[in-house]
């Protein structure tokens, strides 16, 4: 997650040092995985690495001022920002029956959480694509990888998501998750992987 907020002076007199006139403060709160992103700050030819849990930079006329932060006090500056971010895009794989496009019995209970997942998010945007093993033609392992994420859509469309929402892809045997040569059976190439934004 990357808040960058651009404040006047007024707003930011919270935090650290007292701004001297008009500025930008970035700031990089933690992800809820705990991932920290970075942003880069360029400004008159210089630049400056925000990458840190709660950095941040101080940008004004007299340039860069590293500033300290209290987490909470970010959360309560700016809550509405933080809650208008969109949900973190998320990806689910599902898994099917060998040379069928029907889920196995482990991934049709999986889907109830990914179906949860996909109604909490507002007008969800959904890839669906669908994978083979490397049993089979190029031909054949790309109409089945087809007709699993089209499966897929249809399972999601019936649930109440709209279709104009949903795209699906076959990929084949193309981009396996576990290297294998052909004809060889291996469950964990035959999904589908959904991703949501």
């Amino acid at each position: 997650m990357l808040l960058a907020v651009a404040c006047l002076a007024a707003a930011c007199a919270t935090l650290d040092e007292k701004p001297r006139g008009p500025e930008l403060f970035a700031v990089i709160p933690h992800g809820a995985d705990g991932h920290v992103g970075a942003i880069v700050v360029h400004r008159a030819g210089k630049s400056q690495v925000v990458n840190t849990a709660f950095g941040a930079q101080r940008i004004d006329e007299e340039g860069f001022r590293r500033a300290s932060v209290d987490p909470e006090q970010v959360k309560a500056d700016f809550a509405l920002t933080l809650a208008a971010l969109p949900p973190h895009p998320a990806r689910f794989t599902l898994y099917f029956l060998e040379g069928r496009d029907e889920l196995t019995p482990e991934s049709r209970r999986e889907l109830d959480r990914v179906v949860a997942e996909l109604r909490n998010r507002p007008l969800p945007d959904i890839a669906v694509i669908g994978h083979t093993d490397t049993v089979g033609g190029m031909k054949y392992n790309d109409r089945l990888s087809l007709a699993r994420a089209e499966r897929m859509r249809e399972i999601l469309v019936e649930i109440g998501l709209p279709a104009e929402h949903i795209t699906v892809a076959g990929r084949g045997k193309r981009e396996l998750l576990v290297t294998t040569p052909d004809n060889v059976h291996e469950a964990r190439n035959r999904r589908v992987e959904i991703d949501v934004r």
